[in-house]
């Protein structure tokens, strides 16, 4: 190559490699300092690698969840974020509960609304801003009203995404009580969903009783078509809370047509107004079920929380005083249902 012809190679070579590294200074320069490399993940391919960054529910579940990938979920909004709310009282039950107190660190509270979530972030807990566009949840939704079953819909289609990111989880209704570690009682043997139940009656995988404020379901390929076509079914069942819609897709045998294994969770361990536990020893959850309003779910289960201190401060093998506590506007004496 003459003198000439390699000036002129480099000289080509110099425009074509310059910009890059102008770039490159750009990039550095602008790069956020406070966001670390691991934030990003990697998405491999058969022959590429493909760097995305994790969206803000990735990250809100990967920093709430336990190490296998499993973590607890309530939602919240403005009604239940009130003074001396329900959300008050759900936090009182996780901090005075047998065991409780930790899972504070794995509970991911999901907001409907702005307010929710400013209180959420308030408190220091570990919050997700759910948006919903054109729905209003910032009120008290009232049970089988339309905004009711709008964010029962809105809840299944979030759950099933979490499930579709592979976290397993109990979801809980901000009306249930938390007196004792609930793991210690969920089974182990291939469960797909636990779910609780209004009634139980002996059988755990045959009761149609089941209520879904409150269950544990593992992440698979199964329980991912569960949530699927339990929410396809919506624009299906005019009428119909999201809990009726799954009793109905078990009567017509879509849990088995799924390969689900569905066990109903005692109510001598997981209770509720519906039918409450007897046994003080044993009770795990109280579900303010059977039981409409906001203001009548709150008063009884603040005597739930004060029969639960009066029995443990006496220690569980004289628990006998105030439990089960049957004197309310929506408790009442329900031994003859056991």
């Amino acid at each position: 190559m003459s003198f000439s012809g390699a000036i002129s190679y480099r000289a080509t070579a110099f425009i074509v490699v310059a910009p890059l590294l102008v770039l490159v200074v750009i990039y550095a320069c602008l790069w956020p300092p406070g966001v670390p490399t691991a934030f990003f993940r990697l998405h491999r391919g058969a022959n590429t690698t493909e760097i995305t960054p994790k969206d803000e529910l990735e990250a809100a579940l990967e920093g709430v969840a336990m190490e296998n990938r499993t973590l607890v979920i309530a939602i919240l909004n403005k009604a239940y974020v009130e003074q001396n709310a329900m959300l008050d009282l759900f936090l009182q039950s996780l901090g005075g509960g047998e065991d409780t107190e930790f899972l504070i660190d794995h509970l991911l509270f999901v907001a409907v609304d702005q307010r929710a979530f400013n209180r959420c972030r308030t408190l220091e807990l570990h919050c997700y801003n759910l948006v919903t566009e054109g729905v209003d949840f910032s009120r008290e939704v009232f049970y089988m009203s339309d905004a009711f079953n709008n964010m029962m819909w809105r809840r299944t289609l979030f759950l099933g995404d979490v499930l579709r990111r592979g976290y397993s989880f109990i979801f809980t209704d901000m009306d249930v009580m938390w007196l004792r570690n609930p793991f210690s009682q969920l089974y182990r043997d291939g469960e797909d969903l636990q779910m609780s139940s209004d009634c139980y009656y002996r059988n755990p995988f045959d009761n149609s009783f089941f209520n879904t404020g409150f269950y544990f379901v593992t992440a698979n390929n199964k329980t991912v078509a569960l949530f699927d076509e339990w929410y396809a079914r919506r624009n299906n069942s005019k009428g119909m809370k999201d809990q009726d819609v799954l009793q109905k897709m078990k009567r017509e045998g879509a849990f088995t047509r799924l390969g689900l294994k569905v066990r109903a969770l005692e109510t001598t361990y997981f209770s509720g107004f519906c039918q409450m536990s007897q046994d003080f020893r044993k009770v795990i959850t109280v579900h303010a079920n059977c039981c409409a309003s906001m203001k009548a779910k709150l008063i009884d289960l603040r005597s739930v929380l004060e029969a639960w201190k009066v029995n443990n401060s006496n220690g569980t093998s004289n628990a006998t005083i105030a439990w089960p506590p049957i004197k309310g506007i929506c408790l009442h004496d329900t031994t003859n249902k056991h």
